[in-house]
């Protein structure tokens, strides 16, 4: 990426992780993300205005490859803070069926822009001086009212809708997983079925907090969209314990003067002295 704008996409990106880590409440977090997010975007036109592209090449990368990058977390979050602010109380039905109609939206957007969204993925390139050049207004292109209403200096005909692209498939993740969720709630209230035996959490708990974060923070649950509250509230469910305010458990975790990660230091050890252990034997 050119220089000029990773470390403002950088800074965004740990921002949001942030605010993804430190808020639960998917309302509060739009709110606090859709705030830093359209100051970075704001930065970055500034940028813009105050400079000229050298080449038709460099505008094309900036307006397809880069500014989408921006603008799909704020398409994003804005979605996404709709989404839950509309959401019906009631039981499972009523929210399955509300979340399967929120994908039957971004199916809608799929089929409409089906020729550009092939076009995109299949990394094509024929047609990049008309979409992402300012000033290629073509009337027979499939335009957006969105394209009308924006400063001219800073968008193009399509690069809007890359970031429309790419900010459906992260929230198509996001209401599958709470379909997921739905669906595993039902399953363990509707189950008769227990597992022989209970497994009790005997380490302390800030152990599990620091296995809690590492794995939220490796992405290994359901592809990464799972809120750190789920993960822990089904880490407390199946261990039968109470982690109580992990969140500042956490923050002491980081104040470490040494050896932050020390469980999962532990754990790392035990498990090369295991696999030796096992050589020994062959």
């Amino acid at each position: 990426m050119n220089p000029k704008y990773a470390p403002l996409l950088n800074n965004l990106n740990e921002q949001l992780n942030f605010i993804d880590l430190e808020i639960d409440d998917p309302i509060k977090k739009g709110e606090q993300a859709i705030i830093v997010i359209l100051k970075s975007i704001n930065a970055v036109r500034k940028i813009i205005i105050k400079s000229n592209f050298k080449t038709d090449a460099e505008e094309i990368q900036f307006f397809k490859e880069i500014k989408p990058q921006f603008t799909s977390k704020l398409i994003y979050y804005n979605k996404i803070y709709k989404i839950e602010r509309k959401k019906p109380s009631g039981g499972n039905r009523i929210l399955k069926k509300y979340y399967n109609n929120e994908l039957s939206k971004l199916k809608a957007f799929f089929d409409k822009e089906l020729d550009f969204y092939q076009y995109f993925r299949a990394g094509n390139t024929y047609l990049d001086y008309q979409y992402f050049l300012r000033g290629k207004f073509d009337i027979k292109l499939a335009l957006d009212s969105y394209y009308f209403e924006t400063d001219a200096s800073f968008a193009t005909s399509h690069d809007f809708k890359v970031a429309t692209i790419l900010a459906n498939d992260l929230i198509q993740l996001y209401i599958e997983n709470q379909l997921v969720i739905l669906e595993k709630k039902e399953i363990l209230e509707n189950s008769q079925h227990h597992p022989k035996g209970k497994i009790t959490w005997t380490s302390s708990k800030v152990a599990l907090t620091e296995l809690l974060y590492a794995l939220h923070t490796e992405g290994v649950f359901n592809n990464g969209a799972s809120d750190l509250k789920d993960i822990a509230e089904y880490f407390e469910h199946i261990f039968e314990i109470d982690l109580g305010q992990y969140r500042r458990a956490f923050l002491e975790i980081r104040a470490r003067k040494s050896e932050k990660t020390k469980f999962l230091t532990s754990l790392n050890h035990q498990l090369l002295k295991r696999m030796d252990n096992l050589d020994e034997l062959v």
